[in-house]
């Protein structure tokens, strides 16, 4: 090759190495520039007062996290009437204090959890392409972590772990069912047996959530024939790393892209068991995928997706 074109080689590389570095760095820096969102939910029966439920997920801590400890610790200011947390809350097994630091004076009010698969499994490295190919999958041999550790910290605190099991709160005066399961991203989940026939009558008009880490088309449905009025997930990242002006490009499940995160109406078995533009009748719910507040500690990068947490005022419905 010739001194000229070489020259022009280099240029041309460069050319195409200066984009992709500025693009590198900025997802470095929308990575570590969480924001608070604010969602109205229209669930609630007439003439009731709103209800306002902090979703966080996917914090994926590390005793290193102090900036995101730091500002999930200021939600606490919000004074919500009930915080929910849709797993992976660890990046590793020494991360359980400063989850704890984290959650402060959130643990002091009404609050309930599921776990994700990092609760359960340290992570590793990967090749972040791998997910262009379908949901991850866990890599073996795993590195367990000291989830009941973790488990026994929030529940020691009054929080409802709602591990595969149904449970029930008073929040700001009124009743709320929930229902959770496990990861359904690693198949732990089982959907909990329905309730006996006239147990909650007294309750009939209770609030009624579903939680789960995964948002996967099964839970969905399935918790959406449950009765409940609003489910919450996490788990996809928002995408993570998405396109500017058209959105998600996975979401590491089996749900659409177009439903990555944000809040949407749902539709279970007793319609063809798919995302719907509105309410189809009366099995059908609101769902809300949060897209997050972390990363794998090995893909420390977020494009035109914001970390967030999301502060749901739960209204009347229309």
């Amino acid at each position: 090759m010739s001194r000229s074109a070489a020259v022009r080689a280099g240029r041309l590389l460069g050319g195409a190495l200066l984009p992709g570095a500025a693009v590198l760095a900025w997802s470095l820096v929308e990575a570590r520039s969480p924001v608070l969102r604010r969602v109205d939910v229209p669930v609630l029966g007439p003439g009731q007062a709103p209800l306002r439920v902090l979703h966080l997920s996917d914090l994926h801590l590390t005793p290193r996290s102090t900036r995101e400890r730091d500002w999930v610790q200021g939600l606490a200011a919000l004074e919500p009437d009930l915080t929910v947390v849709t797993g992976d809350m660890l990046a590793g097994g020494d991360a359980i204090p400063t989850v704890v630091e984290a959650l402060g004076d959130l643990l002091e009010r009404p609050g309930a959890f599921v776990l994700g698969s990092n609760d359960y499994h340290a992570p590793t490295p990967r090749n972040p392409l791998r997910y262009f190919g379908g949901p991850s999958k866990v890599d073996r041999p795993v590195v367990f972590l000291p989830t009941g550790d973790l488990v026994d910290a929030l529940t020691g605190a009054g929080w409802l772990d709602l591990t595969n099991t149904r449970g029930r709160l008073d929040v700001a005066g009124r009743p709320v069912r929930l229902v959770g399961v496990d990861d359904p991203h690693i198949r732990r989940d089982r959907m909990p047996a329905p309730e006996p026939r006239g147990r909650h009558d007294a309750e009939e008009g209770a609030l009624r959530l579903g939680v789960a880490h995964a948002p996967y088309r099964r839970v969905l449905d399935a918790m959406t024939d449950d009765g409940s009025d609003l489910v919450l997930a996490g788990h996809t990242h928002g995408g993570q790393v998405c396109v500017p002006g058209y959105g998600a490009l996975v979401t590491n499940c089996d749900l659409p892209t177009a439903y990555a995160k944000g809040l949407f109406a749902w539709s279970g078995t007793a319609s063809d068991g798919g995302p719907a533009d509105g309410f189809a009748g009366p099995r059908s719910s609101w769902v809300h995928v949060s897209a997050g507040l972390g990363t794998s500690p090995y893909t420390p990068v977020r494009l035109a997706c914001r970390p967030e947490a999301t502060l749901l005022t739960l209204v009347p419905r229309r």
